[in-house]
């Protein structure tokens, strides 16, 4: 459909050093806005995770014993309650 001579010329259009350089500007800035973009994107946030008590804090609210028939003080035969242990 086209003749040699706008087939040639388009070639030489685009082999070009001023269209080579263009595009690679054009390709370059579409990367730095990709890139400017994700870094500023708005991400949803996580809900915070419960933060974990100090030692000290866990002494204070340890000193009062929940009441539990297992840990019963007047445990008359002296045994201690056994955990059992987690199978590996």
């Amino acid at each position: 459909m086209f003749s040699a001579d706008v087939r040639s010329l388009l070639v030489q259009v685009f082999s070009s050093w001023q269209v080579l350089t263009v595009t690679l500007v054009i390709i370059l800035y579409f990367f730095l806005v990709t890139y400017v973009a994700k870094v500023y994107h708005n991400r949803p946030r996580k809900a915070p995770l419960p933060k974990k008590k100090s030692k000290a804090k866990e002494k204070e609210a340890g000193e009062e014993k929940p009441e539990d028939p297992l840990l019963d003080e007047s445990d008359e035969l002296g045994l201690e309650e056994q955990r059992p242990r987690r199978g590996r």
